[in-house]
């Protein structure tokens, strides 16, 4: 939380100081409470009264409103886009930083057929997981927009994460069993509104299956390969 914070202030202040015109910042849905599955979609205002459920929702929300406070002062044009769960082909796929499509096309590139992978909690959280080139599209937009509040940029499909795990496998061409393990399984649903990016003639192109057929060949490749990112 500390350094995130630090490099956030510190960026927005240099960008305000230099003079630059326009600043993006990227944010997250991390910033919104846990959520029933199924619960009714929260728009960008759902974020107040603020409840995220970890250190790092906290810190997009503040950062979020440090960059509009340094917007007001010094005429800076801020952006805000709430990220949800980008993926795709050259993101990080190993090392624990990966994000939960790249984890899982790793496993199964790793299993072997008929082989079982470990994955935290039970299947039921829901996700919804964004195909890189949809978020650049939609981040493109809102940089040329005269939206100057957070606006969500995220896929509609939610899935669970056993239902992430049946679609790499079938891309794969593998019979997968999973065992399930203790482990952090964050929020147990997050549902969110894309009305406003959706005014600037945005929408997704890719479904989680579309996206994965273009992930998991390369997280497959570095996997044979040997590669360590």
């Amino acid at each position: 939380m500390r350094n995130s914070l630090l490099i956030n202030i510190n960026m927005t202040h240099a960008a305000a100081e230099a003079g630059i015109p326009r600043y993006f910042f990227s944010s997250s849905v991390c910033v919104y409470r846990d959520m029933e599955p199924g619960e009714p979609e929260l728009s960008e205002e759902g974020a107040y009264p603020a409840l995220p459920d970890n250190e790092y929702g906290w810190e997009k929300l503040y950062s979020e409103r440090m960059a509009l406070a340094y917007g007001r002062r010094y005429g800076l044009m801020i952006r805000i886009a709430r990220f949800q769960n980008c993926y795709g082909p050259e993101g990080t796929w190993t090392g624990g930083r990966e994000k939960a499509p790249a984890a899982i096309c790793r496993k199964i590139a790793e299993a072997g057929d008929g082989g079982t992978i470990e994955a935290w909690g039970d299947g039921s959280a829901i996700r919804s997981y964004t195909y890189i080139d949809d978020m650049l599209e939609g981040i493109d937009l809102l940089m040329h927009s005269d939206i100057g509040v957070p606006v969500n940029i995220g896929c509609p499909q939610y899935v669970s994460v056993r239902e992430l795990i049946d679609t790499a496998a079938e891309i794969a061409g593998k019979e997968i069993s999973v065992q399930w393990i203790k482990g952090p399984v964050g929020v147990q649903s997050r549902n969110f509104s894309n009305d406003k990016i959706r005014s600037l003639g945005w929408r997704s192109r890719f479904s989680l299956k579309d996206g994965l057929a273009l992930t998991y060949p390369w997280v497959a490749a570095q996997v044979q390969a040997g590669g360590r990112e």
